[in-house]
């Protein structure tokens, strides 16, 4: 067992059971990110209606989930820094602030570039609400207590994931009066997101005990050099990171719809239905998952198993006759366990003095992976001719999102050999100690 990896594990000092005020909090981020999942997944219901009333073509598509990500390249470091200036709570109102203009820009949504920069505003929002409502958990909650509130945080967050993709069901009036008017829903949504940031906001100036049993010590001046001064198992788990995501969002969130639609012979309700239940079922095997890596260890195995999942999916797609639900059930499961285990792998393998500037390197690098994910494939399915009348042009993008599922299966695969030897850091044991410290 790892030393380090165990220390980490202790509740150090049975921290403080903290603020009564804190499940409020909780309660309040989740509405927060859930509410920018929503914006962020918006386009995809809408792209068959974008194609034929506005003429896009998939490339364009690609653009308005791609251009999300490209804040993050400049900003990934720099909300750190801004989250230790000026606290949490006050970086995610003013994000959740930034997030409800861009929402409106893209419903206006004429011309083709005011939509774009809407989106791009909107990502100068999600990348930052995220990391901000975390480090928010990480001071009402204390560390015996921050995992469950951070699975609790994330499995909710995909409450908006699936709300927008059943949108077609429960909001379908909206959807039959054309483009539009889906993405003035997403905007309203925004708007909730917006008022539960600041009621957090004002919770937080008035009622967060003093300093948080996490820790609130100002994070270390870092050298440029310092970037790269991380151990191999960090590269392999960045490359699982980057991979996994440019695989999983470009498909899910651009794509999918579109393509049960063309290839399928779904409608789109029944498209939005069966693209909604991975999202709905990582609500609730998210939490579970990451209690069978705290109870029984194994970590780094659970993710080869993950990973792995997500180019099977794509060969079920492409090339078996098999019900969509077993590639949807395959994919849930793969989008289930592995941020369950992901992150707090994470964290078990960098230092804590170094967490930050870990976590920021991989959001960077994460962002940059999606938005060329995004682009590539609508420029494939674009080359290749797909659509309703050809679903074979199809087949090309999924063998890119396949390629790249290997790759990431390598990285995870890498990761396990290591975790395995002498240098690895008690991702392969169980974490006997937060259970004690739980107890």
């Amino acid at each position: 067992m790892n030393p380090a990896a165990d220390r980490r594990d202790g509740d150090a000092g049975g921290a403080a059971r903290g603020s009564p005020w804190r499940w409020w909090v909780l309660a309040l981020a989740a509405l927060a990110v859930s509410s920018s999942y929503y914006e962020d997944d918006v386009i995809g219901p809408i792209a068959d209606l974008l194609h034929r009333q506005r003429g896009f073509g998939q490339a364009q598509l690609g653009m308005l989930n791609g251009v999300i990500s490209i804040p993050n390249v400049a900003l990934a470091l720099l909300n750190g820094i801004l989250i230790d200036r000026f606290g949490p709570a006050r970086v995610a109102f003013w994000s959740a602030t930034i997030g409800v203009f861009g929402a409106a820009l893209t419903a206006v949504g004429s011309p083709y570039g005011l939509m774009v920069f809407g989106r791009f505003l909107f990502g100068v929002s999600e990348g930052a609400i995220f990391i901000a409502l975390v480090a928010a958990l990480a001071q009402w909650f204390p560390r015996s207590g921050i995992a469950l509130a951070t699975a609790l945080y994330l499995s909710l967050a995909r409450v908006g994931s699936y709300a927008v993709d059943t949108s077609t069901a429960w909001a379908r009036p909206l959807y039959e009066r054309g483009w539009q008017a889906p993405l003035w829903l997403g905007a309203g949504v925004c708007l909730a997101g917006f008022v539960a940031a600041a009621l957090l906001y004002r919770i937080d100036r008035r009622r967060r005990p003093g300093v948080a049993a996490a820790g609130g010590a100002a994070a270390p001046r870092m050298n440029p050099g310092d970037l790269l001064k991380f151990d191999r198992s960090y590269w392999y788990i960045l490359g699982l990171h980057v991979l996994y995501a440019a695989v999983f969002f470009p498909f899910r969130t651009t794509y999918a719809i579109e393509y049960f639609q063309h290839a399928k012979g779904l409608t789109l309700q029944q498209a939005g239905l069966a693209n909604s239940w991975v999202f709905f079922s990582a609500i609730f095997a998210t939490p579970l998952f990451g209690l069978v890596a705290d109870r029984f260890g194994h970590r780094a195995l659970m993710l080869v198993f993950g990973t792995l999942l997500l180019p099977l999916t794509f060969v079920v797609l492409g090339l078996t006759n098999e019900s969509l639900w077993v590639s949807t059930v395959m994919m849930g499961i793969s989008f289930s366990l592995v941020p369950a285990v992901i992150w707090p792998a994470t964290t078990l393998i960098v230092e804590p003095g170094r967490l930050g500037t870990g976590l920021g390197l991989i959001t960077l690098i994460q962002a940059l992976g999606m938005a060329a994910s995004n682009l590539v494939a609508g420029m494939l399915a674009d080359r290749f001719g797909a659509s309703a009348q050809n679903p074979a042009g199809y087949d090309v993008m999924l063998w890119f999102f396949f390629l790249l599922g290997l790759v990431a299966l390598a990285a995870a695969v890498l990761l396990w050999r290591r975790e395995m030897g002498p240098q690895g850091h008690g991702l392969e044991e169980a974490r006997r100690a937060s259970l004690a410290a739980a107890a």
